[in-house]
């Protein structure tokens, strides 16, 4: 028999127990949707625990520190040293879409009578675009502005009056404005501290660039000027506080505590991490850090809940194995004809493994749509108490449910070779009969 012939038969002889086929395939449906259902709770688990830990701070961000031996290296040995050697080096590791050192200070900056203290951060503006920082107000910072300041985004909501008690609810407008730096905390007091030994720290004049849109993340607690601008600023701080310390060294030339390395992919920052601590000697810290700690957390979960679906599946093959052995003892008479009239016995053996698999194909079909039913329900209308399941498990975020296409491909796939499996007894079975037996039996 050809092809053709053969599935014509199948799906003749499937119908003709329609009870029993649907029941066979119900239990497909139920297993395979069972497995999709909880696999997609999983990686929406995964999905937000990476928007919660982008809501902290940029996955694409690592921040590198020198390993403190700036004063003891040896010109050859540039392990865990950052100067302009090193940058290079780091610049060049595959992934690596952006680098640049970073300084800070905290100071005080005020807007007329309004002020507020909070960090300030040097980078090198040239590159501050590649770390793929967006503004809410204003523009970014280019390397052209003199004292200029680009704001985080919750800054403009710290600034306060000294002299009164009239926090606003309202941010401070910053764009466009003059402002004044200075390390003096008490800048903007009328009543001052009387010391006699009090630092007499200098005052800057600025002007508010920007204000960045992350909300969460930790650029919005911070305030960013152009590297070389910073560093006029520190050199008169320490001046005013009378601190000789240097970070030049005749050997290794100028020397930066931290750097920020910008990795295109997420997932190349594992690898780019792997390089600056194992071959560079760097300390890092990149929020994939926490990130990996969930994900395996919701492995573990997703495991779990795929094994729990897995078990309705396993059923269903029971359920199969069963239909194709009792369509076996009905058809004996149906094989020992077919056997006698000269029927090839793989051509019997692969009539029950079709039907078999089509039992698997045709449950997985419509598990899967019932599937993509249940994961729109679980992020529409049931959201809010899916949503509380999640937060009990450590997650939260915007979606329950996430069916990715290879997990429904795959589902597809297992349920039919499930079928296929289930059948291949009864099917061997069935080629393995007696001819004679068969006829005389009936």
């Amino acid at each position: 028999m050809n092809n053709r012939d053969l599935l014509d038969l199948c799906f003749r002889n499937l119908f003709r127990r329609r009870a029993r086929t649907l029941l066979a395939v119900i239990g497909v449906v139920v297993g395979t949707c069972a497995i999709v259902v909880m696999m997609s709770i999983g990686y929406g688990l995964t999905a937000n625990f990476q928007e919660q830990i982008e809501s902290y701070g940029n996955l694409h961000l690592i921040q590198v520190s020198s390993n403190g031996n700036n004063g003891v290296a040896n010109q050859d040995d540039l392990k865990g040293i950052i100067n302009d050697k090193t940058l290079k080096t780091m610049s060049e590791i595959k992934g690596v879409d952006a680098v640049t050192p970073i300084i800070s200070e905290y100071m005080t900056v005020a807007v007329g009578k309004k002020v507020t203290q909070t960090e300030f951060v040097g980078i090198d503006a040239d590159v501050l675009e590649k770390f793929n920082y967006e503004v809410s107000e204003g523009r970014m910072l280019k390397a052209t502005d003199k004292n200029g300041v680009l704001f985080g985004n919750n800054v403009p909501m710290w600034f306060y009056n000294p002299n009164k008690n009239d926090w606003s609810e309202e941010p401070e407008k910053v764009v466009g404005e003059k402002l004044v730096i200075t390390a003096d905390w008490e800048y903007g007091m009328k009543k001052k501290s009387s010391d006699s030994d009090k630092i007499q720290y200098p005052e800057f004049k600025g002007k508010g660039i920007g204000v960045l849109a992350a909300e969460n993340d930790e650029s919005a607690y911070r305030v960013y000027m152009n590297m070389a601008d910073l560093e006029e600023i520190i050199a008169a701080n320490k001046k005013a506080r009378k601190d000789n310390s240097s970070s030049t060294n005749s050997r290794l030339g100028k020397t930066y505590d931290q750097a920020w390395v910008y990795v295109g992919e997420i997932a190349d920052v594992e690898d780019v991490i792997k390089v600056l601590k194992e071959d560079m000697g760097y300390y890092t810290y990149s929020p994939t850090d926490w990130l990996n700690a969930m994900q395996d957390t919701a492995n573990m979960i997703q495991a779990v809940l795929g094994g729990i679906g897995g078990i309705s599946l396993f059923v269903a093959a029971l359920g199969i194995t069963n239909t194709m052995i009792m369509s076996i003892y009905e058809r004996t008479k149906e094989i020992g004809v077919m056997k006698v009239i000269g029927a090839n016995l793989k051509d019997i053996r692969k009539m029950f493994l079709i039907e078999a698999g089509l039992i698997g194909f045709g449950g997985g079909v419509i598990g899967l749509i019932l599937s993509y039913l249940i994961s729109f329900l679980m992020n529409t209308v049931l959201i809010n108490v899916m949503g509380s399941f999640l937060s009990e498990l450590g997650g939260y975020g915007s979606s329950v449910s996430i069916i990715p296409w290879y997990v429904a491909l795959g589902a597809l796939a297992f349920a039919t070779f499930v079928g296929v499996a289930a059948g291949y007894g009864p099917a061997r079975r069935a080629m393995n009969l007696s001819a004679l037996e068969s006829l005389r039996n009936e």
